[in-house]
């Protein structure tokens, strides 16, 4: 599973940033692994460089093998807590997605 992160312009990608996320990532999705090819984390802020309320935008896109790409958007105050909500919400369309694959 390849994991690559996008920033705009108004967030600052950091190396040590980056490999937390991606840790978490690997251990979040760890049990769909063999499923996925790749996972693309875009962090955002919305109103440019002013400050405003959950202004912060992570989307997370997950390509599964010989499926349509999923992606999944949270805004939040903080690049942390909206990658969180995305991450649960991506781990839930996971889920939705091979237990219905497995039905047919």
């Amino acid at each position: 599973m390849k994991i690559q992160f996008n920033t705009d312009k108004h967030i600052e990608g950091h190396q040590r940033a980056e490999a937390y996320f991606a840790t978490e990532i690997e251990t979040a999705l760890a049990r769909f692994e063999e499923k996925i090819t790749r996972v693309e984390v875009h962090f955002g802020q919305e109103n440019s460089a002013k400050m405003g309320i959950k202004d912060k935008r992570c989307l997370i896109e997950v390509r599964p093998a010989k499926l349509a790409p999923l992606a999944v958007t949270e805004h939040d105050d903080t690049n942390e807590k909206a990658f969180r909500g995305a991450l649960e919400k991506v781990k839930k369309a996971l889920k939705t997605t091979f237990e219905k694959q497995k039905e047919h």
